[in-house]
């Protein structure tokens, strides 16, 4: 099974930005679904996770301006992004983690101009 996220794309700063992840097929077991990212030359980072469909977690960084939810029934999850701005630009990965070990998608670039 695939993760294929999407919604990415190019925003000024201060705008706003919806990304979406959902299996290609069936999968089952999926207990945290999450959001990384990774700018140029960075290491990838923690972005917002939600364990269970309802303890959510995000890093400092996007806390207030992002929000991540999931429908457990598609097992989809997306991340709104508001009030982006040039350190929000990166490549955006959604991971699945389940007993079975950790699914990622395929990665959807973010860019935000100043």
């Amino acid at each position: 099974v695939q993760l294929q996220a999407s919604g990415g794309g190019s925003v000024e700063a201060g705008g706003s930005l919806r990304l979406d992840c959902a299996p290609s097929g069936r999968i089952s077991g999926v207990r945290v679904m999450g959001w990384y990212r990774q700018a140029a030359g960075e290491q990838r980072e923690f972005v917002a996770s939600v364990t269970a469909g309802r303890h959510k977690r995000y890093a400092d960084s996007v806390a207030g301006r992002f929000t991540i939810s999931s429908d457990n029934n598609k097992k989809t999850v997306s991340l709104q992004m508001n009030n982006l701005n040039h350190d929000d630009t990166a490549v955006y990965y959604c991971k699945f983690t389940s007993a079975w070990g950790d699914d990622w998608g395929q990665g959807t670039k973010v860019t935000v101009s100043s």
